[in-house]
């Protein structure tokens, strides 16, 4: 057996350039494995930070944000037209929507009042109308939203955006989701935040908030000299050893791990540790809320915006099942039946936080260098399964607030029953391009070298959404 070896300038080389590159470059040639690199721009960033909070199951934009008169003219009649093949195949007559539709703002966006308190903020928010997905099915929606390929093994966004941006805090990962016990992990689990091919660093760290310490055995088990001195003696051989095989880069990631763990045995702890903030705040978001899925969640809004004033690059949310009509652990917008209820559940469970939290970003200044996103996967569809709805590939809506984008706009447009997209046709790789270039990233340069291509977040697609950012 024979192992072609390369010296650190030919792995350089022979990796992405740019932002990447450089991002490597400073892992590698490092005298400390936990020193933080410092990120090449492509261009001015409007944003620091992202906040995504993800919908798992598809939450119905025709009963939200993108509201639609005709269902109330046609409630009850077949649906004219072409229909589409559904998940379930089961179509019913069209179902008009369950809440009220009226103006919101000084912008005069229409919406219903599913999200009431997130209604009231619409004039910070840009409400993409004319998303689209490729597939139906919740795995592979949910890996394709989160990395651009539909099936595992490729780096989630998050990732990306470590990867390009690395981190502005030693002391914490770049890349965190947080999640509590009752909040489960969306179809495609765990590798929905995974690092695919790019550097383990880079990989979503979870957080479960019902633990105390938030992350699994972060009590030291030793003094921190003894720490200290034993990463030390690590950190030497795992250098000798790469020195000697072609896998360096590996063995510095593992390196940079242990690093990153080292430091976050102080840091986890005064992260997750509540008592500094005010009983205002904390009702403000809901933390102590009777709703106990409402707690969780507000939990959750409070300790993104703790993360963004930290550093944190990427910080995702997840959302739990109260069970009323409301889809399983993994997909708990998923309403097929009784969406009344179990929309009107998933809507109690993350209004008020989501409201609180972008009011909270606003005061303290934050939220113009933070990129709030709002999606699920996919949207539902006009006409009715039993009293639910199935699921829409064909046209749905996501918002973004901060960051860079405009407030109190709409962004393309589906048909007179919100079932295609006709207007400004968006897809998953537009919002990423979008993402990444409020972050100071050009997305057709952010590659890394794999499998004999420079593969991007956005594949060979991705425009940007021109028309809402500043």
């Amino acid at each position: 057996m024979s192992i072609n070896t390369h010296n650190r300038r030919e792995f350089l080389k022979l990796t992405a350039s740019g932002v990447s590159a450089t991002m490597l470059s400073s892992l590698i040639n490092s005298s400390d494995a936990s020193e933080i690199p410092i990120p090449t721009l492509h261009h001015p960033a409007k944003a620091k930070s992202i906040i995504l909070l993800y919908m798992s199951g598809g939450f119905s934009h025709v009963d939200s944000f993108d509201p639609k008169p005709m269902l109330k003219t046609m409630h009850g009649k077949p649906m004219p037209g072409t229909i589409e093949r559904t998940q379930f195949d089961a179509v019913g007559n069209i179902l008009d929507t369950f809440w009220e539709t009226r103006q919101y703002g000084k912008s005069g966006i229409k919406m219903t009042n599913m999200f009431p308190q997130m209604a009231e903020m619409v004039d910070d928010l840009a409400i993409v109308r004319s998303m689209t997905t490729n597939f139906s099915e919740h795995a592979q929606s949910n890996f394709f939203l989160h990395s651009g390929f539909p099936f595992l093994g490729y780096p989630s966004a998050g990732a990306w955006v470590a990867y390009g941006l690395g981190s502005s805090n030693k002391n914490l990962p770049p890349y965190i989701v947080l999640r509590t016990n009752s909040a489960g992990i969306p179809h495609g689990g765990v590798s929905l935040y995974g690092n695919g091919f790019l550097p383990a660093i880079t990989g979503g760290s979870i957080f479960n908030l019902t633990d105390k310490n938030a992350v699994p055995n972060i009590t030291p088990k030793m003094a921190k000299q003894e720490q200290r001195k034993a990463l030390d003696l690590i950190k030497s051989l795992d250098r000798g050893f790469a020195d000697r095989v072609a896998a360096e880069n590996a063995i510095i990631d593992s390196t940079h791990n242990a690093e990153t763990a080292f430091e976050m045995q102080q840091a986890v702890p005064e992260l997750t540790d509540l008592t500094g903030e005010t009983q205002e705040i904390q009702n403000a978001y809901g933390v102590n809320d009777k709703d106990p899925h409402m707690a969780q969640y507000a939990r959750q809004c409070l300790m993104a915006r703790r993360l963004v004033e930290r550093g944190v690059r990427f910080i995702e949310l997840s959302c739990s099942s109260p069970g009323i009509g409301a889809g399983g652990a993994a997909n708990p917008w998923d309403q097929h039946g009784e969406i009344k209820k179990g929309h009107g559940a998933m809507a109690k469970q993350v209004d008020q936080p989501i409201a609180a939290l972008l009011k909270d970003l606003k005061q303290r200044d934050l939220l113009k260098d933070t990129l709030v996103v709002f999606t699920g996967e996919f949207g539902r569809t006009p006409f009715a399964q039993g009293n639910g709805r199935d699921h829409n590939p064909y046209g749905f809506s996501l918002w973004l607030a901060g960051g860079g984008m405009k407030g109190g706009v709409t962004y393309g447009q589906t048909d007179e029953f919100g079932y295609h997209v006709v207007e400004k046709k968006s897809t998953v790789y537009d919002l990423w391009a979008t993402v990444l270039h409020q972050l100071g990233i050009d997305h057709e340069r952010l590659t890394y070298r794999y499998s004999g291509r420079d593969m991007r977040l956005t594949d060979v697609h991705g425009n940007l959404w021109k028309d809402i950012i500043t």
